[in-house]
């Protein structure tokens, strides 16, 4: 009887182990239980550290300005020309299963301007700026959970402060806020995640549509998964595809371009990085 109830009490301990790594519901496939961060196709997890050393260029050739917004006398509405290289670094921790902070830093910025050829005013024909970028603090409510019949709900608030106030084309002048929803839901095929925010600018002292976005996540394999997304602002829409490719189980690389669709959208935005989480 020894090596049956040895037998048996073995089986009973293996189950807690067993259970830990039963995969997850096929709504959780694509995530696993996280929360979702402002990045691409990127969560946390409860007690999750995110760090995400990441480069990022984008041109624009129908960059819409003022000259007043570029310190120089007139209020009509051009279209010039910027070409911008960010280094930046995100911070991210999953305070609880529910609640998140983020930090993200733009260290270095530079932007290099062309002014619009029909353009009267005082204006230069080029303008380059370089120095600290914006830095955006957010904080993340997962408050409702996905089920196997009711998707995810989440809200976001983010706050970035005016670093910048004797630059133009790079970092912040005044205070900035927006504040957010989403909705995810996850299914075999893929999870969907849509978001929209209203967003306050302390320059004008008003509120307006924010960020809006839909973006498709799909595991393909245990090393890759890929990302398809629509965001927008305003009247400026991109579409954004990236590949994460899973080299390490503490790391994965974040691959991802973005083309305009409409005129004022930037023709392209490349963005390269590593994704650390510990």
């Amino acid at each position: 009887m020894k090596p049956l109830r040895a037998a048996v009490m073995a089986s009973m301990l293996a189950l807690p182990a067993l259970a830990q790594d039963a995969p997850p519901p096929p709504w959780l496939a694509d995530r696993g239980e996280t929360i979702p961060t402002s990045l691409f196709g990127t969560y946390a997890g409860r007690h999750e550290w995110l760090i995400y050393p990441f480069y990022e260029y984008t041109k624009t050739t129908a960059f819409e300005y003022k000259p007043s917004e570029l310190g120089y006398p007139g209020g009509e509405d051009f279209l010039g020309q910027t070409v911008e290289q960010e280094y930046l670094i995100y911070f991210g921790y999953g305070i609880t299963d529910r609640i998140m902070v983020e930090l993200e830093i733009a260290a270095y910025a530079t932007t290099s301007f062309d002014k619009a050829p029909n353009d009267p005013s005082t204006v230069p024909l080029h303008i380059e700026q370089s120095g600290l970028g914006d830095v955006d603090m957010q904080v993340r409510w997962l408050w409702k959970k996905e089920t196997e019949h009711r998707p995810a709900l989440y809200s976001f608030f983010e706050l970035t402060p005016p670093l910048q106030k004797d630059k133009t084309l790079i970092g912040t002048g005044a205070w900035e806020a927006s504040l957010g929803f989403g909705v995810i839901r996850g299914y075999r095929w893929g999870t969907i995640n849509g978001r929209v925010s209203i967003a306050w600018d302390g320059e004008d002292s008003k509120l307006d549509l924010g960020e809006y976005a839909f973006e498709y996540l799909k595991r393909v394999s245990p090393r890759w998964r890929l990302v398809g997304t629509i965001e927008g602002e305003t009247d400026e829409i991109s579409i954004i595809g990236e590949a994460q490719w899973f080299f390490a189980s503490f790391a994965f690389l974040k691959l991802n371009c973005g083309f305009g669709i409409t005129e004022k959208a930037p023709d392209v935005a490349p963005e390269v990085g590593v994704l650390f989480h510990f």
